[in-house]
């Protein structure tokens, strides 16, 4: 049961950052919008982090806290700001999504190189099968907008999406990786940080009144912050990360019945295709046998060298 509800929520989840983006895309500039996500959410975390069981925290070093503040600039920081600018600048939510979805193929590709934590050929199957989906509903999208975005728009969320794949396996090569909690806590503190600095330097830092902005700005707190990346690094702990990035693909489809629900957004017979080839893609990969690992190889004593096995959550 948890582990079929736990994928749902976490597409749920993570679908609603776009829907919150398109929220608050004409309610205030994107550094706006994210300074006063994070800063509230980080002083609250901070708090918590006083009050709470203090052995969560003692098990840290400085080099941990460290690389957890870069993994929270690459996959919060980068990621988000070039959402909410690809978004300001024109491009539809959906279209946002179904670039990022190229994700998957990435990770994929990169698993093993990295990690050497290889993809069977039917895993590959589901990964290229969903990437055909995206591709078909990303292509539909971009033609309805018109010429009204420009081409270089849709390179801004392709940029967001290899931060979050380089913030993955840089999570991924920590030999002790923290509870979420406290990853959470550093996180968001080194955005509210971030953004706060961003918006201060450009001038942008002064919150509207409009109360769009504040319903907006709740959305984003509640669901993609705590529910999406929340759930990200859950699942990709317990499940990895060739599944995890796996169900990314539903997020395009996802958002685009989502967007054309609220906002009016494009949606048609293709993008109902995609749909189909992102489910079909999650149901291959999440039934696929476990990854084929490269061969071992003996050592210069006879011995067979064995390639390291991912931490899983606990």
């Amino acid at each position: 049961m948890t582990a079929a509800l736990l994928p749902v929520a976490f597409v749920l989840c993570w679908s609603s950052g776009f829907i919150g983006a398109r929220l608050g895309a004409d309610t205030a500039p994107a550094t706006t919008i994210l300074m006063w996500r994070f800063l509230p959410l980080a002083v609250v975390l901070l708090v918590v982090a006083a009050v709470a069981s203090r052995t969560v925290w003692r098990a840290l070093t400085v080099r941990d806290i460290a690389r957890q503040a870069a993994v929270g600039a690459l996959s919060q920081s980068g990621y988000l700001l070039s959402v909410y600018y690809a978004i300001q600048l024109g491009v539809s939510s959906g279209t946002t999504a179904l670039i990022d979805g190229v994700q998957p193929l990435v990770a994929g590709a990169l698993a093993g190189p990295l990690l050497r934590q290889y993809v069977s050929r039917r895993q590959w199957l589901g990964l290229c099968l969903g990437l055909a989906g995206v591709a078909v509903v990303t292509l539909a999208d971009a033609g309805s907008a018109g010429g009204g975005v420009p081409a270089w728009a849709y390179l801004v969320p392709f940029l967001g999406m290899l931060s979050l794949v380089a913030a993955t396996f840089l999570e991924r090569r920590s030999p002790t990786p923290p509870a979420p909690r406290a990853a959470l806590t550093v996180h968001c503190l080194t955005s509210a940080v971030l953004f706060s600095a961003l918006a201060l330097g450009t001038g942008t830092a002064a919150p509207p009144a409009a109360p769009s902005f504040w319903l907006a700005t709740a959305w984003l707190v509640v669901l993609p912050t705590f529910g999406g990346y929340g759930l990200y690094w859950l699942i990709l702990r317990r499940f990895g990360v060739t599944r995890v990035n796996t169900l990314m693909f539903l997020m395009a489809p996802v958002t685009a019945v989502w967007g054309a629900l609220m906002f009016g957004e494009h949606f048609g017979a293709t993008t109902a295709v995609g749909l189909a080839a992102g489910l079909a893609a999650v149901v291959i990969v999440h039934r696929a046998d476990r990854p084929s690992r490269t061969p071992p190889t003996r050592s210069s004593r006879g011995s067979v060298d064995r390639p390291p096995t991912c931490p899983r959550a606990r």
